[in-house]
């Protein structure tokens, strides 16, 4: 049964940090992804690793502040958050597609964490 599963998320004043994880389960040599999704709009796609561990950052307003990494069996995926602003603010979201490589669209993922929760105040 394929899984994936979040952990890390947080309060955090604006300008610090935090770092979340996901890691999977149950498959081998697919992609995974991270997501966002903020209260009233839609989720957002942030970053993506495919089979090869190859990591692409689609959303550029994390450019420069997010840094995505994986471990050596490429069965997790890390998101290390720096210089968080509120507009950060979202429950964040691994998703696995099943598929060896990665789109940026939500509908290309099948099986979804049950997210974590970050909140930046203002």
């Amino acid at each position: 049964q394929p899984q994936v599963e979040e952990s890390g998320g947080g309060l955090v004043q604006a300008g610090g940090s935090l770092r979340l994880s996901c890691t999977s389960s149950g498959f081998d040599d697919y992609a995974l992804g991270w997501f966002r999704q903020a209260p009233g709009k839609e989720r957002e796609g942030i970053a993506c690793m495919n089979w090869r561990g190859d990591i692409t950052v689609y959303a550029d307003s994390v450019k420069g502040r997010f840094t995505i990494s994986t471990d050596n069996d490429k069965r997790a995926l890390y998101l290390q958050m720096d210089s968080l602003k509120p507009e950060d603010t979202a429950i964040y979201y691994c998703g696995a597609p099943l598929h060896r490589n990665c789109r940026e669209y939500e509908a290309y993922f099948s099986t979804w964490g049950q997210g974590t929760q970050v909140t930046v105040p203002s």
